[in-house]
């Protein structure tokens, strides 16, 4: 009887081909290019029209207008007590250009700091308005009368505002608004009495008030709705009427943008250069890599630059607050309403988008979308909402959104650049070799030149004070 034989199976660590390790020796792996997680849609710098800045400067001529005095007001904290700025009481209309910091210093001392509850009224229709308020801190709602007798929000205060100015020079008997604190509201109160009796002890002060009233009641006639020098123009008429003779008067002192700047020094060794060229130039990487972050950096500086950025170059009547914290379909139509004529987009943080979206979920809305370029976006009203993370949201999750208008036709918002520069790359930005030192690195200077200008203060509204992080 023949006995079977199984045959002997192969020892497990034996091998029997050749290893994908051993392979990849002999093979060229396919290979991206290097990624970069801090690349983003951009879509401030692409949509924005770039103007030609000869010369590095850009001045923006406009029609005269009449200024008196309104801005926003800045307060020092030492723990729980708020302390205004003596220099920013010059942002009060009959304060503006005041010489004397003492006495400011002295106005600043006699204000009283007051704390409100939502809820609360700072102000009442009626009353005898003989305060100047300060909002240190909150948001409140300024409410009036309307048409037909019902009550209606003519607007929102918050941080930096201030109400009640009148009482410096004493022309308001009574309150003709009320202010209703949205939020728990910090403020600074100083009554008429303090201020009367200032107004003996410091004359100059007293005198100063005067002039500016006198002022303001010359020019009242002499301006538009939008504080412009007004054009005399006749209309309607019939016969031969002796026809009003005019003039536009221009800024005197108009302002003028230089081009700002990025720059870095690209280094690549001559060695990675010379041997470590395939498949992908090592050195067209390095600079592709390193304009992009140049890129980024310039649209956050034309969003945040102190000088040219736009969060800060909106007009102080351009900006509003949310009405009661996350944006709501009533916010964005309300930014509409401030730059109705033709706009161009919203600019929002990601963030402040989904915040905007659970809103309209809420209310049951869906606001959809549009063809944007080639890209799905979400809109309001038929205007896109375009995301930038280069608008920051604060540690206590509050953000902003910006509506523009865009383009020098249409007097809106403008980018500025200058082509044609040496050894440009990319229009507005050059690469400039710079040397091979004594360890073979090569050197680039890299730069990019940039800014933008708001043509008329309509082009660009802020809706501040934005809550993303609310839970409904």
């Amino acid at each position: 009887m023949t006995e079977l034989v199984e045959p002997l199976a192969p020892a497990a660590s034996t091998q029997q081909s050749l290893s994908t390790a051993a392979a990849r020796n002999l093979a060229t792996t396919t290979k991206s290019v290097p990624q970069m997680q801090g690349k983003t849609s951009r879509w401030l710098l692409k949509l924005l029209p770039w103007v030609q800045a000869d010369g590095g400067v850009y001045r923006v001529n406009r029609r005269l207008t009449y200024t008196v005095g309104d801005g926003r007001i800045t307060f020092v904290t030492t723990g729980a007590n708020v302390r205004v700025i003596p220099a920013e009481l010059r942002e009060l209309r009959y304060l503006r250009d005041y010489p004397d910091d003492t006495a400011l210093e002295t106005l600043a001392d006699r204000f009283e700091q007051r704390e409100y509850a939502a809820g609360e009224p700072l102000a009442t229709l009626g009353d005898p308005a003989d305060e100047l308020i300060l909002i240190a801190h909150g948001k409140t709602n300024k409410i009036g009368t309307g048409e037909y007798g019902e009550t209606t929000v003519l607007a929102t205060l918050a941080d930096g505002a201030f109400f009640g100015e009148e009482a410096l020079a004493g022309t308001a008997a009574t309150w003709g608004y009320g202010v209703k604190a949205v939020t728990p509201v910090t403020a600074l109160v100083l009554d008429r009495s303090a201020l009367d009796e200032l107004g003996r002890t410091i004359p100059s002060l007293r005198a100063h008030v005067d002039s500016v009233e006198a002022e303001v009641e010359r020019i009242a006639g002499q301006a538009n709705d939008h504080g412009e020098a007004s054009i005399e123009l006749a209309s309607g008429h019939v016969g031969e009427p002796v026809l009003p003779g005019t003039f536009v008067d221009y800024e005197t002192s108009p302002r003028e943008y230089e081009l700002s700047i990025a720059q870095t020094v690209l280094r690549v060794h001559s060695r990675v250069a010379d041997l470590y060229n395939k498949p992908m130039d090592q050195t067209e990487q390095q600079l592709r890599l390193t304009i992009e972050a140049l890129r980024e950096r310039q649209e956050h500086e034309l969003v945040n630059n102190p000088d040219f950025g736009l969060l800060h170059n909106a007009d102080l009547d351009q900006r509003i607050s949310t009405q009661s914290g996350p944006p709501t379909p009533d916010d964005l139509d309300n930014l509409l309403a401030l730059v109705w004529k033709d706009p161009s987009f919203f600019l929002a943080h990601p963030r402040a988008i989904a915040a905007f979206g659970a809103e309209c979920n809420r209310r049951g809305l869906y606001p959809g979308g549009i063809d944007f370029g080639g890209h799905k976006v979400p809109a309001w009203r038929g205007i896109p909402i375009l995301p930038c993370n280069k608008i920051g949201v604060s540690a206590t999750n509050t953000t902003a959104i910006m509506l523009m208008r865009t383009g020098a036709e249409d007097q809106g918002v403008i980018g500025l650049r200058q082509t044609g520069i040496p050894d440009e790359y990319e229009p507005g930005l050059n690469v400039r070799f710079m040397n091979i030192d004594d360890k073979a690195v090569i050197s680039y200077l890299v730069s990019a030149y940039y800014s933008a200008a708001v043509l008329v203060p309509d082009a660009l509204a802020i809706l501040e004070n934005v809550e993303i992080g609310r839970e409904g």
